[in-house]
């Protein structure tokens, strides 16, 4: 009999999973390190779950998540042939690589890849990304940020492999995970003017930033804005994302997608979070006061803290190093994100909670430099 290991693919074999952040079940804990939002989902938006959990349950979903696509088309004023729904913007990004770019030959990847067999994506970025190209068995393609976490001029590298202008498909994390850091409409629409290939921009955590990109998907045929209702819209547990563009990049998608891959209550939640839309930009608006509450109070302990337009800070910390400082606050039963990245090994990711979960780390932080 064969063995199982000869029956797995040898590119599944090689592949190193995405490792999300840690979700432990304990009592008392201030978890701040998957950047979910502190507050619950609107009420209205819980009484239509419950209300759905009926008879319904035995049916099949709306297989194209048309009422929600025409809910969303409506609030980004395009028409609804240019919103694909996914199963989270993980799906969305997922489908985008097997849509747009082609698997690369291995001896020709070695050479100089073809540019429509690559992923091209800024680092640090979402730590998915790599994954998702070696899934497909594409080249990847990443590119450094500045040392402050700003976007490179690639427009100054028309010469060499630096950056690829002709990459079937460039990720950027807009605003910046894991560093926070938001860029300007200005300076994304230059790259996505310079492109050839498609061009996805991630705006995961846009609903805390001063700026959005979402013209961008409207004006080029090239590029997608993904969103999702995960994070700011405290609906991480029903899993629904989408993406903005053209209607031939959105058609593209709409046929390789999984049948029914929108599950029917997520779509009756993101409904109702759309008729509800006060509740959340007045939640979105306290996230925003405590996080540059929180950057005062740990700048003034001698964090060094990027500037966010998120719902989390990356700081690097005084006195010892980010793993010494996630264990000390996991003692304390408070936890935050650390990356053993080279380049992110000296930060902390910090989700910003409430207003007691912020004081209390700000509390725990100034106990630990005044131990010995």
């Amino acid at each position: 009999m064969p063995s199982p290991t000869s029956l797995v693919r040898p590119l599944v074999r090689r592949l190193h999973a995405y490792v999300p952040g840690e979700q432990p079940k304990i009592r008392g804990l201030i978890k701040l390190n998957t950047n979910e939002n502190p507050y619950p989902p609107s009420p209205k938006v819980l009484a239509a779950v419950r209300a759905a959990t009926d008879g319904r349950l035995r049916l099949y979903p709306n297989p194209t998540a048309q009422p929600l696509r025409e809910k969303l088309a409506r609030l980004h004023r395009c028409a609804p042939e240019q919103i694909f729904v996914g199963n989270g913007s993980d799906e969305c990004l997922a489908l985008a690589v097997r849509a747009f770019v082609e698997p690369a030959d291995g001896s020709a990847a070695r050479r100089r890849p073809a540019g429509r067999s690559l992923v091209q994506y800024f680092t640090p970025s979402y730590s998915l990304y790599p994954v998702l190209a070696d899934m497909h068995g594409a080249v990847r393609r990443p590119v450094p940020l500045t040392k402050d976490f700003d976007l490179p001029d690639v427009l100054s590298r028309r010469r060499g492999d630096a950056w690829r202008f002709d990459a079937a498909l460039t990720l950027v994390t807009t605003p910046n995970a894991p560093s926070g850091r938001g860029y300007s409409r200005t300076s994304l629409d230059a790259i996505c003017h310079a492109q050839r290939g498609v061009v996805v921009l991630d705006e995961a955590y846009v609903d805390f930033a001063e700026e959005h990109a979402l013209p961008l998907a409207l004006a080029h045929p090239h590029v997608l804005v993904a969103r999702t209702f995960s994070k700011a819209y405290s609906l991480c547990f029903q899993r629904v994302g989408y993406f903005v563009g053209h209607p031939t990049l959105i058609g593209a998608l709409d046929r390789i997608r999984d049948s029914y891959n929108v599950k029917g209550l997520g779509q009756i939640a993101e409904l109702a979070t759309l008729d509800d839309l006060a509740y959340y930009r007045a939640n979105f608006a306290r996230i925003v006061h405590t996080r540059e509450t929180l950057t005062r109070q740990l700048a003034a302990l001698d964090f060094d803290v990027q500037p966010s337009q998120t719902n989390f800070l990356f700081a690097r910390p005084p006195r010892f190093s980010a793993k010494i400082w996630q264990q000390k606050l996991r003692d304390r039963k408070i936890l935050v994100r650390w990356f053993s990245a080279p380049d992110v090994r000296d930060y902390l990711r910090i989700t910003i909670g409430t207003d007691a979960e912020a004081r209390a780390l700000a509390r725990a932080a100034a106990t630990i430099l005044r131990a010995r």
